[in-house]
């Protein structure tokens, strides 16, 4: 597999239902390699809206990957390796509050980690990093985010708590309502990870989660079919469409948060013991700083 010569500012992460984009001019499939192993699928990198656009399909194109089998790291460091910037990151979720009603969309600003066999740091092998993340979510996006559902007539709501759990198994229903006493609005398996790697890589960040039923705790759960649900997907995947190309519109050619800088002063290892093959390893995250 060749190293891209490609390049994209913006990336597009499509969940559950989005595993293509409509829109694309001077599309080519980019196969990468990474230090941290092969991303999920090739990226789809092309023209959308005037900018250049890499697509990622999560869970590989035909849905072949569960949630824990994800090489988050592989596929944000292929982003970091097309040149991206920024990543809108589109997920399949639950619901955990009745206001948030199926095919409606959450931009969450906070996460709360229920995971338990993932890797979620590009650092080890002898260079420490601590970066802050008590706001995961890159707020100027959030806002875009929020202003492309305006345009494209699609229900945004804005914050909220994601509750990214293991998987590949739904919650029970107790652990469904321990969620709702802590007050989290939706449940997924996917973006914590993201979000966590994302700020390492110093790329912004945000999660368009789309709500395609109720979690277990709501009464009429049970009486769901799958048709019901494969329709929502069906219908969230359009609108997701239309949010993304919206807000790649929108997307302004830079950015003022701090997203950016997030590593300036997160690393705590003396630069002079970190081992020649991990700062290889990790020359495109660290580099700058070294």
């Amino acid at each position: 597999m060749a190293e891209a010569l490609a390049q994209a500012d913006i990336g597009i992460i499509g969940g559950s239902g989005l595993y293509g984009m409509s829109g694309f001019t001077d599309a080519q499939e980019v196969r990468l390699r990474t230090p941290f192993g092969i991303p999920s699928d090739a990226y789809i990198v092309g023209t959308l809206e005037g900018r250049k656009v890499a697509f990622l399909a999560r869970h590989g194109r035909g849905h072949r990957l569960l949630p824990t089998e994800l090489n988050f790291r592989a596929n944000i460091h292929g982003m970091k390796q097309l040149g991206v910037q920024r990543i809108l990151s589109v997920s399949a979720v639950g619901s955990l509050k009745e206001e948030h009603k199926p095919t409606d969309f959450v931009i969450p600003d906070q996460f709360f980690d229920r995971t338990r066999e993932r890797v979620s740091t590009f650092f080890g092998g002898g260079v420490v990093a601590h970066i802050a993340f008590g706001d995961p979510i890159c707020p100027e996006l959030a806002e875009l985010v929020d202003d492309a559902c305006k345009s494209a007539n699609v229900v945004g709501k804005r914050g909220g708590t994601y509750v990214c759990m293991e998987g590949p198994q739904f919650s029970t229903k107790a652990e469904s309502n321990v969620y709702r006493s802590w007050g989290a609005d939706v449940i997924g398996m996917t973006n914590l990870q993201e979000a966590k790697l994302a700020r390492e890589a110093e790329i912004c960040y945000v999660t368009i989660a789309m709500v395609t039923d109720y979690d277990c705790w709501h009464p009429a759960h049970d009486a769901v079919t799958i048709d019901q649900i494969v329709a929502v997907l069906h219908q969230n995947a359009g609108n997701a469409q239309n949010v993304v190309r919206q807000a790649v519109k929108a997307m302004p050619k830079s950015a003022s948060c701090k997203c950016g800088s997030a590593l300036q002063f997160a690393m705590l290892t003396d630069k002079s013991t970190i081992p020649a093959a991990t700062k290889e390893k990790l020359k495109l995250i660290i580099g700058k700083y070294l």
